[in-house]
């Protein structure tokens, strides 16, 4: 498999490099985190290159100490303080930067960029397929803990990959592209289409349960 870091620096380059290319009505489109627009969660990658401790401790003060909540302030007001530009420059200047979720490790930090990449992709009708070496060492990381901290209910439901040999829990097959089903793992809602099985409709726009979280557990 691909040395991690090296699958870092590569996603955030391809996502930098898309997002290079979209005009100022696609910087406003909604994504898969509910309420946030592609500046959000372009806010959000990036927040961690520029969060200061001092600025930490005041968010998560305001915040009344909720990690979910600080996330969701900082992203709105970072996206209204900085322009798509600013934030683009941030990203291309921080491909390399090493940061990690606390308890996380760079496989939690590729998992943010990955899922934060296809939070934007998808709704926005984007073909980007995540290489298969950056599928798995997300999906490798994903272990009950996780799918419990997203509010994902799979109990009776087998997750099956149909392009890759990969798949999760037991039960009921529940198929789809890997990365959308790395989707259901992480509590997005996803395009009707992306996924087939009984129980599809839990986990898609149509049914409207799918409930959204805004990164990886730390």
């Amino acid at each position: 498999m691909t040395d991690v870091r090296t699958a870092i620096t590569a996603e955030r380059t391809e996502l930098a490099e898309l997002l290079t290319w979209l005009d100022d009505e696609s910087w406003d489109a909604p994504t898969l985190c509910r309420g946030w627009r592609v500046r959000e969660v372009v806010a959000h990658i990036t927040l961690p290159y520029r969060l200061s401790e001092t600025r930490f401790a005041l968010e998560m003060l305001r915040s009344a100490g909720r990690f979910n909540r600080m996330s969701d302030h900082a992203a709105r007001y970072d996206a209204e303080r900085f322009t798509p530009e600013d934030l683009l420059k941030s990203l291309w200047d921080n491909v390399g930067h090493p940061w990690k979720p606390p308890g996380g490790g760079f496989e939690g930090a590729l998992g943010h960029d990955v899922i934060h990449g296809l939070d934007i992709t998808v709704p926005l009708g984007l073909d980007r397929k995540v290489p298969e070496d950056r599928l798995r060492h997300v999906l490798d990381a994903i272990n009950p803990k996780i799918v419990k901290f997203f509010g994902v209910d799979l109990e009776g439901i087998e997750l099956r990959a149909e392009d890759l040999d990969w798949h999760y829990g037991s039960g009921e097959i529940l198929s789809g592209a890997a990365q959308d089903l790395l989707l259901v793992l992480c509590g997005r809602t996803v395009p009707d289409e992306k996924l087939h099985g009984r129980n599809a409709i839990r986990f898609t726009r149509s049914g409207q349960h799918g409930r959204h979280r805004k990164h990886l557990p730390v």
